[in-house]
């Protein structure tokens, strides 16, 4: 694998850039030769830096700050692979689209997802919610439904609470028939926000 040495020339002699730049040329090096199972790093949004993770399929993880990325990035490598890299080449696409998103130009994500973390009725439910329009809600009954099992709103509540890529698959779309919000993996704050985002409820 050849390593590239324009960025260290570029940084210069300081060893803390100049490791850096050889990380960085190695992740890149990696996701080129499809030696990289697992891609991740992080996206800005307003709730702080979002850990976001590729498989060669798609966006496999989102994560909201606050949890332990040393936690996050060993349970990705037990239940998915240990070649595991931050990788900003690779995660590039969905820092973008969710840069468009919190800045209210993008009403839609392109970046395929790749739901290999979840199984059975939950996977359902998940590529349910992931066709929910922008600026619209569903109730928990009606993705229950949509997934092929209208008297299961427990169930599909469940499975939203453990989305792992909240944000591109809208579990915030998601609220209880009487017209209360319901819960949410990230925080009712943060579904607030995401539906004050998409134009569902009013600004404070």
């Amino acid at each position: 694998m050849k390593i590239k040495t324009s960025d260290l020339r570029r940084l210069g002699r300081d060893p803390h850039d100049r490791s850096e730049a050889l990380a960085a040329s190695l992740s890149d090096a990696a996701t080129d030769r499809g030696l990289l199972d697992v891609a991740y790093g992080f996206a800005d949004s307003p709730f702080g830096p979002l850990l976001v993770a590729f498989t060669r399929r798609g966006l496999v993880r989102v994560q909201y700050p606050g949890g332990s990325l040393e936690e996050e990035l060993q349970e990705l490598a037990a239940r998915l692979s240990p070649r595991i890299l931050e990788s900003p080449k690779a995660t590039e696409p969905a820092r973008r689209e969710l840069d468009e998103y919190f800045a209210g130009r993008r009403t839609s994500f392109d970046v395929p997802v790749d739901l290999a973390l979840t199984h059975g009725f939950t996977r359902k439910v998940l590529s349910a919610t992931s066709r929910i329009p922008f600026g619209s809600v569903i109730t928990y009954r009606e993705v229950a439904g949509r997934a092929g099992n209208p008297r299961a709103s427990r169930a599909a509540g469940n499975a939203l609470g453990s989305n792992p890529i909240p944000i591109v698959v809208p579990c915030h779309r998601v609220v209880h028939t009487g017209g209360g919000l319901g819960g949410y993996t990230g925080g009712i704050d943060r579904k607030i926000a995401l539906l004050r985002l998409e134009g569902v409820l009013d600004a404070a």
